[in-house]
């Protein structure tokens, strides 16, 4: 059938084993406190700081207002990390908010989450990046104007191709790429930052004379900074989607999240001075590519060396978040959620290349439609309204279900404030400033009630579905994957 047919067991009422009465999945635990702490900062560093200085400065209107805007951002992402980090000691499965709330609420609010997620989330995610990638790739070829952006569209359109040739080549080649841009983006940010603090040091610091002057107040607008703040952040929660993988989850998890998160919220902070020390908060706002800007108004003639370190970092992070990117879509179709093809992986490469293709579609359908900050702004929307509902979930565990095994617990007050900031990122624009757009993006949220009660609750499996299912393995050279019994 092209959806599987699983007993879901309530993982919440047994006393040691939270996956007792599923098949046993136990994948290789390789993944150590070293790679953890890569994993999370490598996927945070991506195309945000690059991209979105310009719009938390555009719409809280001054250069000390934004700075605090990305400490808070840095703040939240730790609180909402370390409540996932509780979630991930007591339910100790892969698949991130999909698994918490299948396993906390239950079968629906799950199958919306991975309908979302599949079709809209992660592929926005994937738009988004690979259309910074490609701002930056093709700057130094339009000095001193903005790039067309037939031309920026084309380049992440590309961009997304050669990613989906890699991934579902080799998944060692994917991970040597990813590593290998990670090397990249910590380089280009030590250099902006040391270049910051030289300014600093030489007095350049007219843009923080009356930081605060002419501060925005409207609730609306400081939601939609914290939007694009908050998107430099995601990756926050990116270990929760491979706790099975991890050596120790109860010790590696907050572990990895307390190193990780601080390090890249004070990398933030520094490079975002150093923009403002090079350049006036109106140069910044009119920079398409803030990074090439202050390049070159302070590397000169090495300038190309900062568009070039920021294409390989968003390239980098592009290939991290499209790696990881078919983890959803697997585990939504183990718990039958999914059709079987999302699940299944290419017999000879051995890579997940029906997920992957999917995604690549639907990432390429976004780039031709929409613009990096709209991408960027309902991302954010869709996300923490998902978030939202996960710590909701965290809350009910501690109040209602205090008995079940935890080795780590985070103070609840945490949760809450994670919980507060949500139902404002999520209500504020919509109050403030209403958008069309939020309303289509809850009536499709929604729109998976018409798939659920058929195919997933009364199991109702057409034929043509089966017979597209067999025409696609054999097209596609995929096959069922087999768990891991280790």
């Amino acid at each position: 059938s092209t959806m599987r047919e699983r007993k879901a067991t309530d993982p919440l009422h047994s006393s040691t084993d939270l996956t007792e009465g599923k098949e046993k999945l136990r994948l290789k635990q390789e993944v150590g406190l070293i790679s953890s702490v890569s994993l999370i900062a490598g996927t945070m560093i991506g195309s945000g700081i690059f991209m979105s200085p310009e719009w938390v400065l555009h719409h809280m209107g001054n250069p000390a207002s934004s700075l605090l805007i990305w400490a808070a951002c840095g703040l939240l992402a730790t609180f909402g990390a370390l409540s996932y980090a509780e979630l991930g000691t007591i339910i100790k499965e892969s698949g991130g908010e999909y698994i918490y709330i299948l396993r906390i609420f239950g079968s629906f609010p799950a199958f919306l989450f991975a309908y979302t997620s599949v079709i809209l989330v992660r592929p926005a995610g994937l738009a988004a990046v690979c259309l910074s990638f490609a701002e930056y790739a093709i700057a130094p070829f339009y000095p001193g104007c903005s790039s067309p952006q037939v031309a920026i569209k084309c380049t992440a359109a590309a961009c997304i191709l050669i990613l989906t040739i890699i991934n579902c080549l080799n998944v060692r080649l994917a991970t040597s790429v990813m590593n290998i841009f990670t090397a990249a983006k910590l380089l280009a940010l030590l250099v902006i930052v040391v270049g910051g603090l030289v300014l600093l040091a030489k007095g350049q610091t007219q843009s923080f004379q009356n930081g605060f002057q002419g501060t925005t107040a409207g609730i609306g607008a400081v939601g939609v900074a914290f939007y694009q703040g908050l998107w430099s952040y995601d990756g926050w929660n990116n270990l929760n989607y491979v706790t099975e993988e991890l050596k120790k989850p109860e010790v590696t998890l907050p572990r990895a999240l307390m190193i990780a998160i601080p390090l890249v919220t004070c990398l933030y902070l520094l490079v975002n001075v150093s923009y403002l020390a090079a350049m006036t908060p109106s140069e910044l706002l009119s920079s398409g590519a803030v990074a090439v800007t202050w390049g070159d108004k302070v590397l000169g003639s090495w300038a190309w060396l900062i568009s070039l370190s920021v294409a390989l970092s968003t390239f980098g992070s592009s290939n991290g978040t499209f790696f990881s990117g078919g983890r959803v879509c697997y585990i939504a179709a183990r718990e039958g959620h999914m059709p079987d093809i999302l699940s299944m992986a290419h017999v000879r490469c051995l890579t997940p290349s029906p997920a992957l293709l999917f995604t690549s579609a639907m990432s390429l359908i976004m780039i031709i439609s929409g613009s990096f900050t709209s991408i960027v702004n309902f991302f954010s929307f869709m996300a923490w309204l998902f978030y939202g509902m996960t710590i909701s979930g965290l809350l009910y565990l501690k109040i209602k279900k205090p008995e079940l095994p935890r080795s780590y617990k985070v103070p609840i007050i945490i949760p809450i404030i994670v919980l507060m900031a949500a139902v404002y990122l999520v209500l504020a624009p919509i109050i403030d400033q209403p958008q069309i757009e939020i309303l289509y993006i809850i009536l499709f949220i929604f729109s998976g009630i018409i798939f659920y009660f058929p195919l997933v609750r009364f199991k109702y499996h057409p034929r043509f579905l089966q017979r597209v299912t067999l025409h696609l393995q054999l097209l596609l050279e995929v096959a069922p994957t087999t768990r891991d019994a280790n």
